[in-house]
C-alpha cells in the first residue's frame, strides 16, 4: 500500500484579501485616505477643499464629490483612530445580520444623506452665533465616518435595542442601546452648544435617522427573523 503525504495549501494572498470584510475594508479605505489628507494639506491648506464637505461649497454647486470623499477623510490621527474602532466595535455584527451588499450601500446611503443634511441646515440655519453652534456654520469644514457610524447605532437601537453598548473611556459602564445611543448623541450636541465644540452633530442625528428608519423596515419586513435574533440579545 502506498502511503501519500498530504499537506494543506496555505491560501493565497488574493484569496486571504476576498475574504476580508466589509467594514475591514471600510477601515482599510478610511485610514489610507485620511493619511493621503494629512499629507496634501500638509503641503498646502487649499487641497482641503477637494476632501473636505464645506456647506457654501455644496450650495455653489462646487467639489460635489465632497459629499462621499469627506466620510473617509479624518481631521486628525486622534479623530480617525476612535472612529475608526467604533466602526470595528459596532460594524461586524451589522455586517452579519444585514449582510454584505446591504451593508455597503446602508453605510454610504446613511453617510451621503449624513453630510447632506448637514449641508442643508449649516447653510440655511447656522449664519447666526447660536444656529452656528446648533447647526454647524456653512464656512466650517466637515470631515468624518461619525454620520454612517450613527447610522449603525441606529439600526441596533431598531433591531436590537437591548444590546449593550458602552462608551469608549468608560469600560465598565454600559446601558442598552436604545438608551445609549439616544443619550450619547444629546448629551454630545447639547455639550457642543454650551462649549462651541466643532462635533457634526447634525450629521450624527442624520446618520442615526437612516438607520432608526432602515431598521424599523427591516423589523417589519423579516419580523420572524428579527424576533429570534433578538432572543439572543435579551
Amino acid at each position: 500500500m502506498n502511503s501519500h503525504n498530504y499537506s494543506r495549501r496555505k491560501p493565497a494572498l488574493s484569496e486571504r484579501i476576498a475574504k476580508f470584510s466589509v467594514v475591514t475594508w471600510l477601515i482599510i479605505l478610511s485610514v489610507v485616505f485620511s493619511l493621503f489628507t494629512f499629507i496634501l494639506i500638509r503641503i498646502s491648506e487649499d487641497y482641503i477643499n477637494y476632501l473636505a464637505l464645506k456647506p457654501e461649497n455644496i450650495m455653489q454647486g462646487k467639489y460635489l464629490w465632497t459629499i462621499l470623499s469627506h466620510m473617509f477623510a479624518h481631521g486628525s490621527p486622534a479623530h480617525l483612530l476612535i472612529n475608526m474602532f467604533v466602526l470595528f466595535s459596532l460594524g461586524g455584527l451589522c455586517e452579519k445580520i444585514i449582510g454584505r451588499k446591504r451593508f455597503v450601500w446602508f453605510y454610504l446611503s446613511a453617510g451621503l444623506f449624513a453630510g447632506l443634511i448637514s449641508v442643508l441646515l449649516s447653510y440655511y440655519f447656522g449664519s447666526s452665533e447660536l444656529g452656528s453652534r446648533i447647526f454647524g456654520a456653512p464656512d466650517v469644514f466637515m470631515v468624518g465616518a461619525s454620520g454612517a457610524i450613527f447610522a449603525i447605532a441606529g439600526l441596533y437601537v431598531t433591531l436590537l435595542p437591548k444590546i449593550k453598548f458602552m462608551i469608549l473611556f468608560l469600560p465598565f459602564f454600559s446601558l442598552p442601546a436604545y438608551i445609549m445611543v439616544p443619550l450619547v448623541m444629546i448629551t454630545m450636541w447639547i455639550l457642543s452648544i454650551v462649549f462651541n465644540w466643532p462635533i457634526g452633530n447634525v450629521a450624527h442625528f442624520g446618520g442615526f435617522l437612516v438607520g432608526f428608519l432602515y431598521g424599523l423596515y427591516l423589523k417589519i419586513k423579516y419580523r420572524k427573523k428579527v424576533a429570534r435574533l433578538q432572543k439572543f440579545f435579551r
